[in-house]
């Protein structure tokens, strides 16, 4: 049958003795809501000011003031596993998302991507008439498959969207973003020096594409998939923000902790007796650090407040818009943070988090030194997890984690037509990221399908919380009534108001196969009343081994109906053992101009390893030969092969610690040549480098200490005849094109690469 459906008309010989027929068009119904779903990232419960914080968010806390606020709302402790359950309604191990998409196993539970049988809203809704319209964070399709040659099914419009303007990925610059536009890479629409951020345009395209519908269907409803870069690192704001907040943290965050919590209470975001739980002894107390270093904690903390006031403010622009159109109204606004605040910052903050994982993070002075970059171009800054400790507040622990503070976040629901007097209400009932979906779907009066596009459903997972939106919800008994949660070894099981938990460290797995820590069977629980102790600040394992036993057998159960099989705390082992690659090995890589910049997991491996970059070239006569040859990375970290007034050049930008210049002061003239980078490898990490014009020598030195393991973690690949910025090198801005004619780039690498990939856990998890 072909797309057009079973024909039901005539066809005759002719015209004459024919019956023409049309398929139903399908409709959704006539007071259909608009469906706007926004997701910030690693926003802690405690962040916003609707949910105790004194960081400005008058946006979102209209929402709630007019809305519902879900206090006792959860998600998976991390990003991708979170993203694919709310646009599932399936667990996230369910949906091969145990993990990030960039840390996949050969497990069906960690595969990195979501089966067919799960089908995601947008294919749902679309299916039923809507308009699927996504903008902004993706993150669930692994970085090997993000590059211009990889299969798209994994992306927004292989999986029900209409359009996608975004980042792949975890985390982007937020001022030089790596971006995507439908299926294929973009640029920026406008420079640092215009004021680009990325939070403005991701609402500049969420009002293009409403703009766009609106003008030539007034009635379609849409839904709207907008995921804010904000607030996961690099916490970059405008200076003026920053500069709002100047001051406001100084006390640091044991006050700013205990003022939070005091309001949570005052306003009945948690229930009476909720007791703050302690900071724990890794973390140190704010008196303990010297006034130099408060100064620069302080410093992150404005950053992350301004990044996000300014996210809010970027918000305000789309709902104001709704209200212009008459949207707003009938627009089920559904706002979540994916997970709980971020603790990757380490304990004294990061001002580039490249630098953990090259095992070189920044020091004390350092900081000092640089707190003027911080929230700019030229720094990825995360926050010290202090202020992860005090952004979960009253929980303990944080993201990727699964204790209270890694996943228990905010959630409102605001639908002016609908919620009439329950608006501005608490709800306390257990929630999850699950229920979003069939939530979404009972609201609007549909049923999930058992087939999409021919392929049988797996059943839904979650628990609609419908029931919760009327005045009578907030004494409703709770329908969600069991959840698991595993991260990374680390579980949980809530049941009937009480929750067993245990923490797993996270290990390696050398290659004799030994682990490096205690079996998990010698994992200690703990276990929680949260009907009464939110917070979790009573173990009752001790007092109620009966109780915590069945627990567990519960959470093993779970976890076998759920695919969590086989537990596994290694990151190690992913990138040991990565998923086969259909590309066959090959020690020569050729770059053309001007195409999309190649993901830094599927482009040449130039690290600890001797290589040559050769690029042909002609110069017209009268010309001084400008602009990048090849370049990876950015100011953040990377390389660059250019010419700078006529003068080959090289630079290897160390995660923006320090720069190497391999300069030459011959000035290459027209005609055609190729000039050439030689890299011979001396030592771990170090070697020797050329620089060369027509196989003649024209620049040499040493490169003390090449990148060892990520060059940066915003998505700055390699490029031809352009850098994506910022600059890699100084002297110059990007994109630094070239002006003259750029035939090829080729890059030949020697002996095998010689990751540590040991070290770089080693590094890590020191730092976390």
């Amino acid at each position: 049958m072909s797309s057009f459906g079973e024909f039901a008309g005539v066809i005759g010989r002719d015209w004459s003795d024919s019956t023409p027929w049309w398929p139903r068009v399908v409709k959704p119904a006539d007071d259909a809501p608009n469906v706007l779903l926004i997701v910030l990232d690693d926003v802690g419960f405690a962040q916003l000011g609707c949910y105790g914080s004194d960081i400005s968010t008058p946006v979102i806390d209209g929402l709630a003031n007019e809305g519902l606020r879900l206090a006792n709302f959860h998600t998976t402790a991390l990003c991708s596993p979170t993203r694919s359950c709310l646009l599932t309604g399936r667990n996230h191990h369910n949906n091969g998302m145990g993990r990030i998409a960039d840390l996949a196993m050969g497990y069906p539970g960690y595969c990195g991507e979501i089966p067919k049988e799960n089908g995601f809203l947008s294919e749902i809704l679309a299916a039923q008439g809507y308009a699927a319209l996504a903008v902004g964070k993706w993150h669930l399709t692994p970085e090997d498959e993000t590059s211009m040659a990889a299969p798209r099914w994994t992306w927004p419009l292989g999986r029900g969207f209409q359009r996608w303007y975004g980042f792949h990925g975890g985390e982007t610059h937020q001022f030089v973003p790596s971006l995507y536009h439908d299926n294929h890479a973009v640029t920026p629409p406008k420079t640092i020096e215009e004021g680009y951020h990325l939070s403005a345009d991701l609402a500049d395209q969420a009002i293009h594409y409403i703009g766009d519908l609106r003008a030539v269907d007034v009635d379609q409803p849409f839904f709207m998939y907008f995921c804010t870069g904000a607030c996961h690192s690099p916490h970059h704001a405008p200076r003026e923000w920053i500069e709002r907040y100047g001051g406001q943290f100084d006390q640091g965050w044991d006050a700013w902790r205990e003022r939070t919590f005091a309001r949570q209470l005052d306003m009945g975001l948690l229930p009476a007796g909720t007791a703050l739980s302690e900071r724990p002894p890794w973390v140190p107390s704010w008196a303990d650090l010297e006034p130099e270093d408060q100064r620069v904690a302080a410093r992150f903390m404005e950053c992350f407040a301004a990044f996000l006031s300014y996210t809010d403010a970027q918000i305000g622009r789309l709902l104001d818009f709704l209200a212009a159109t008459g949207d707003l109204d009938n627009t089920l606004v559904i706002l979540v943070s994916d997970n709980g605040a971020s603790s990757e910052g380490g304990k004294a903050g990061s001002i580039n988090d490249a630098r953990l994982a090259n095992f070189d993070p920044s020091t004390a002075a350092e900081l000092r030194q640089r707190i003027d970059e911080l929230g700019g171009p030229g720094a990825h800054n995360n926050y010290p997890w202090g202020w992860t400790m005090a952004g979960n507040t009253p929980f303990k622990r944080w993201k990727r984690e699964v204790h209270e503070g890694g996943v228990a976040d905010p959630c409102i629901v605001h639908w002016p037509a609908r919620l009439g007097a329950a608006a501005g209400g608490i709800r306390r009932q257990f929630t999850h990221a699950i229920d979003v979906l069939p939530t979404v779907l009972e609201l609007i009066g549909i049923e999930a399908p058992d087939e999409i596009a021919h392929v049988t459903q797996r059943p839904i997972d979650g628990t609609s919380f419908a029931y919760l939106l009327g005045v009578d919800g907030t004494s409703a008994p709770g329908q969600h009534v069991t959840q698991y949660f595993e991260m990374f070894g680390s579980r949980a099981i809530v049941h009937d108001g009480w929750k067993a938990v245990t923490f797993k460290p996270m290990a390696p797995m050398y290659d004799d196969g030994l682990s490096v820590d205690a079996p998990f069977d010698d994992d200690v629980w703990e276990l929680y009343h949260v009907a009464e102790d939110l917070s979790e600040t009573v173990d009752l394992a001790q007092s109620e081994p009966a109780r915590l036993a069945e627990m567990i057998e519960l959470w093993w159960q779970e976890a076998a109906h759920n695919q969590v099989l086989p537990i596994d705390n290694r990151i190690l082992h992913a990138f040991l053992n990565p998923k086969p690659d259909r590309r066959r090995p090959r020690n020569r890589f050729i770059y053309y101009p001007n195409g999309s910049p190649v993901p830094e997991t599927v482009a040449v491996d130039t690290r600890n390893r001797s290589h040559t970059i050769c690029v042909s070239v002609s110069i017209p006569p009268g010309l001084v030969p400008e602009g990048t040859l090849l370049a990876q990375g950015s100011g953040l970290g990377g390389w660059s092969f250019h010419i700078l007034d006529g003068r080959l050049r090289y630079v290897h930008n160390l995660y923006a610690k320090e720069r190497y210049l391999i300069n030459s002061e011959t000035v290459i003239g027209p005609g055609e040549h190729e000039l050439a980078f030689v890299y011979e490898r001396t030592g771990e990490h170090t070697g020797t480098a050329r620089l060369l014009c027509d196989d003649v020598v024209v620049g040499h030195g040493v490169i003390p200490r090449f990148t060892p393991q990520a060059f940066n973690y915003h998505g700055a690949g390699i490029s031809c005849a352009y850098e994506l910025g910022p600059a890699v090198g100084e002297g110059y801005m990007a994109p630094f094109a070239f002006n003259a004619v750029l035939h090829r780039a080729v890059v030949d690498v020697f002996e095998r690469p010689a990751v540590d990939h040991e070290a770089r856990f080693t590094a890590i998890m020191a730092e976390q």
